[in-house]
């Protein structure tokens, strides 16, 4: 029998094998954009079929880090299974040790094939890294004979011919290695490509911004998010990146013109800019997942004006590279500036954010609108088609709800006697934000509002306040242009958006 220590160096030989199989197969996943990443395919296979309230549970245990998580759970779980099927191999029970590799392997090409658009050859880098770790398996262990514990060493080696194998699977992983490196090679000079755009400027800018009152005022949220701080909630596990020279976007469905195009084409339509708030649907009251920022895009409008919906259309379906689609009903194309993002404050839009093109619609949220690595237009109907996230429960119709945040101070804060200064944002979508209040022990009074941009933007607030000893109960409300004050009623993010007044306690 195997001694103890040999068992824990074979689990280890197992963990490194599988280690060394994923990490090819990534590599292999760069070298054609046909090829799927094993491990981002089977993390949004995972996203695709959780119950809608595991899924909010992830978002709110782990917010932004809820995919990380994801990651390290799959490649831990892919990691001990290697062990075991190294020491398996070690007790010459081969066959289940392989058998082992063969459904790990198998798993990851059934989920690879299971997404959109996939071909065939889309499996390639799931058949390397389980062909790379059954060969290091093999090589380290495969042929091993096990001897008393007596003996020092707990397998005898077959010199010559083990040596002419550890060539070969040297050779053959170094191959894969050369292949896969000319593939990130590819991947980054598509990332050089998109920093060496240059955006034209909008056919009517906007404005220049005000001076942000957040330079001066402590915890206040800047008057625009900077792009990497802004929220980023998709279920890509890696944002793919694209060869703008290649990409192209295409308007098809129930329309009498389809229409195909480049990402240069869509740079020659009029641009314009656009200063909206965006907010996920996963955001709880006085959560993190808001941002505003100046977008610059071309008119959704004007391109499905163009492709001529028919009659019986009703809904703008759009698609992504990563199996994301987002459906909006098309009579919201009315007039509210609805666009297809190139840039983002100032930039090309960042590939976490969407690059080479996204949807914005103000005043909807993200997943019923904002598809990030846009690659297609569908005109439909709710009956036909729905969007990624309607079929798992949550609402068809996702108009974002007014809402107000404390950003200083934090909950439980403790905060000095005299004079103290509370800052938040507060957002009501297309209306705009007229009023602010802030409700100290159940007293309510009206905050100072910082500039307004538009009605699809957030706009600051600060309150100075003649500080009480003791403790306090702090709650903040909006009221809208429209004159709606902002409901205290509690929502759970499920199934469209939370609701109810922000409120923290702090003490003196």
């Amino acid at each position: 029998m195997p001694t103890r220590a040999s068992q824990r160096q074979a689990f280890a030989l197992g963990v490194i094998a599988v280690a060394i199989g994923i990490f090819v197969g990534e590599l292999a996943s760069n070298f054609h954009s046909a090829w799927k990443s094993p491990v981002d395919t089977l993390g949004n296979w995972i996203i695709s079929v959780i119950p809608r309230s595991v899924e909010s549970i992830a978002i709110t245990l782990f917010s932004t880090h809820d995919k990380g998580f994801l990651v390290a759970t799959i490649l831990l779980a892919a990691l001990l299974l290697g062990g075991v099927a190294g020491v398996l191999a070690l007790r010459n029970k081969k066959e289940v040790a392989f058998a082992i590799i063969g459904l790990e392997t198998t798993f990851g090409v059934i989920t690879v094939l299971a997404r959109p658009h996939a071909g065939i050859t889309a499996i390639a880098p799931s058949l390397i890294s389980g062909l790379a770790t059954s060969l290091i398996i093999y090589i380290a262990l495969g042929r091993a004979k096990v001897v008393q514990p007596e003996v020092n060493s707990a397998t005898e080696l077959k010199s010559r011919r083990q040596v002419l194998k550890y060539a070969g699977g040297a050779g053959a992983l170094g191959g894969l290695m050369l292949l896969s490196g000319q593939g990130v090679k590819t991947h980054s000079l598509n990332v050089i490509k998109r920093l060496a755009i240059k955006l034209p400027k909008a056919t009517h800018p906007l404005p220049a911004l005000p001076v942000d009152p957040a330079s001066s005022i402590r915890g206040l949220s800047t008057l625009i998010t900077p792009n990497n701080e802004f929220y980023q909630i998709d279920i890509a596990i890696n944002a793919p990146i694209f060869d703008v020279e290649a990409w192209t976007l295409t308007i098809n469905g129930l329309v009498k013109h389809p229409i195909t195009l480049t990402y240069a084409e869509l740079l020659k339509r009029p641009l314009f800019e656009l200063d909206d708030t965006m907010s996920c649907v996963s955001n709880p009251v006085g959560g993190p997942l808001v941002g505003n920022a100046r977008w610059l895009g071309c008119r959704l409008d004007d391109l499905i004006r163009e492709a001529g919906p028919l009659s019986s259309a009703d809904q703008i379906l759009s698609s992504s590279s990563d199996g994301f689609s987002a459906g909006f009903p098309l009579n919201l194309l009315d007039g509210r500036d609805a666009m297809i993002a190139v840039g983002m404050n100032g930039q090309p839009l960042p590939i976490k954010h969407g690059f080479p093109a996204r949807i914005i619609v103000p005043g909807l949220y993200g997943y019923v609108s904002a598809t990030k690595w846009l690659t297609n237009i569908e005109l439909t109907r709710f009956d036909i088609k729905q969007g990624f996230w309607i079929s798992r429960g949550w609402s068809q119709l996702g108009p974002i709800k007014m809402e107000s945040r404390i950003d200083y101070p934090i909950d439980g804060a403790s905060v000095p006697a005299g004079k103290f200064r509370f800052a938040g944002v507060a957002w009501a979508p297309l209306a705009g934000i007229a009023a602010v209040q802030l409700g100290i022990d159940g007293v309510w009074k009206d905050a100072t509002l910082g500039p307004s941009l538009s009605g699809t933007t957030w706009r600051q607030w600060w309150f100075d306040w003649n500080t009480t000893g003791g403790k306090h109960l702090v709650q903040v409300r909006a009221v809208s242009v429209s004159g709606e004050v902002q409901t205290q009623a509690v929502a759970d993010v499920a199934p469209n958006g939370a609701s109810g007044w922000h409120s923290i306690k702090v003490s003196v």
